[in-house]
């Protein structure tokens, strides 16, 4: 009788131990997708558009981040996809995973095209995506990549997209695009 006591006081010290483990796990994994929503919402709410007085000119206001890069969402073919503007990319550059999210998804044969980064030459896929809209500047018909998701972390916003527009500009800690 002794032992099963013994067994059932051990027992409940494991399963209150292994209750406040799953209660720590759960409140991370909580932090986690908060900090990712913030994050999400902070990009989200750096492009501001509006509407100039010069001839129903659109222009976008992107503010810097913390690591001095811009970054901002926008609605590719619907849907929207995170982007950090790089006007040394040529074309914009997906991973595969975000082409995957807009029904891009090249076959390996479709990865033709050279391309150098920063660690080293990469072979990539060409596409054209239909629409691509950041706070309303909507460009068509834009020349794309897709690079695998472990030579590109981030989706550059190139110049396929950026030449397409009147003017963009960099200027204290702000990117103006304007249509």
């Amino acid at each position: 009788m002794r032992n099963i006591m013994i067994l059932a006081a051990l027992l409940v010290v494991f399963g209150t131990s292994m209750a406040k483990v799953a209660d720590q796990m759960t409140s991370q994994k909580a932090q986690a997708q908060s900090v990712d929503k913030s994050r999400a919402m902070n990009a989200f709410a750096s492009v501001q558009p509006k509407t100039t007085g010069n001839a129903g000119l659109r222009s976008v206001t992107i503010s810097r981040d913390s690591r001095g890069h811009f970054q901002t969402d926008a609605r590719v073919d619907g849907r929207r996809i995170g982007f950090m503007v790089d006007t040394g990319a040529s074309v914009i550059a997906l991973n595969e995973s975000s082409a995957a999210l807009i029904g891009i998804r090249p076959r390996p044969s479709e990865y033709t095209a050279n391309v150098s980064t920063a660690n080293g030459s990469i072979r990539a896929a060409r596409t054209r995506l239909a629409m691509v809209d950041i706070g309303g500047l909507v460009v068509r018909d834009v020349d794309a990549l897709v690079l695998p998701d472990d030579a590109l972390s981030e989706n550059l916003l190139g110049m396929s997209y950026l030449s397409k527009l009147r003017r963009f500009e960099m200027a204290g800690g702000k990117l103006v695009m304007e249509q």
